[in-house]
């Protein structure tokens, strides 16, 4: 008796498809690694707000040399913050020679008297100073590019800012209802636990 079995031909076919699968994975894996190792370069060589900070104009400075002053309150949570660092970059380099830039950071206590003059209550907040420190005007959430050039242009020039009272979306901030500096957290953002 004699077992005439087929002879298995789809073993090579198995094997083959098998190599085909691996090398479109590892063609897959390049490219994604490819992408990402892009991805991050293009993130890191973008303007942080951390940037920002340390290339901006100290308060004191900025209400006493006599040129107009943008002022923005951020904190480094904040998206919409983040999200408008590099056109803030943008702008500090074309008008760096004309105005101040001042970063003022929520999150730090030092700033709660700032906070609660100008009122902020939501960042990013923008305040626009002429040249004596007097507000001229101010800008909330944000705001497209074209608009926040036309404004410092404006202030620059020393015209009526065309586009004052400026509002788009912002992140949700609630300064301190008073100025002592008793708040250990400085996320608490004025929630304070009474005994």
């Amino acid at each position: 008796m004699s077992t005439d079995a087929p002879m298995n031909t789809t073993k090579p076919e198995s094997t083959l498809g098998r190599r085909v699968r691996n090398f479109l994975i590892v063609i897959v894996a390049i490219i994604l690694s490819a992408a990402l190792f892009l991805g991050l370069r293009t993130q890191t060589a973008s303007t942080s707000l951390t940037q920002l900070d340390k290339a901006s104009t100290p308060l004191e400075v900025a209400v006493s040399n006599n040129k107009p002053s943008l002022v923005e309150f951020y904190a480094d949570w904040c998206t919409v913050c983040q999200k408008m660092a590099p056109e803030m970059a943008q702008l500090k380099q074309q008008y760096a020679d004309k105005l101040n830039f001042v970063m003022l950071n929520v999150d730090n206590n030092k700033w709660l008297p700032e906070m609660l003059k100008y009122r902020v209550d939501g960042i990013p907040h923008f305040i626009f100073l002429g040249n004596q420190a007097e507000v001229i005007a101010e800008a909330i959430g944000d705001i497209p590019l074209s608009v926040m050039s036309s404004n410092l242009e404006a202030l620059v020039t020393g015209s009526p800012l065309p586009y004052a009272q400026a509002s788009g979306q912002t992140s949700k901030f609630s300064a301190p209802v008073s100025a002592d500096n008793s708040q250990d957290d400085p996320r608490s953002h004025g929630s304070q636990v009474v005994n």
